[in-house]
């Protein structure tokens, strides 16, 4: 398995409708039929814990059961080509974490 996840930072300046936009298109990304699980989410109210970070906007968790789903996905995934070419103007910044579940 491979737990893919993406914290998002949308642009300031975005309108009520962009942010729906966005909204709309990552949640449809944890709809992909290959997935084990998928998860969006907003910083969770947390703030009192100095070391957690609450300065993203969404972030998203894809469970891929293999390399192999993830690596489609990645290159050949129609889904993840709408979100990419439909969101890309909205974020200032994207930051990426692949990680291998522990046994």
């Amino acid at each position: 398995m491979l737990i893919h996840t993406v914290i998002f930072w949308l642009r300031p300046d975005l309108t009520t409708e962009e942010r729906a936009l966005f909204e709309n298109e990552v949640r449809r990304l944890v709809q992909i039929s290959y997935l084990k699980r998928g998860d969006v989410g907003t910083p969770a109210p947390t703030e009192r814990r100095p070391v957690t970070d609450h300065s993203f906007d969404y972030s998203i968790s894809l469970h891929f059961k293999s390399l192999e789903d993830h690596d489609f996905y990645q290159t050949k995934c129609a889904e993840h080509a709408r979100f990419v070419a439909t969101c890309r103007t909205l974020w200032d910044r994207v930051v990426i974490y692949d990680a291998s579940p522990l046994k």
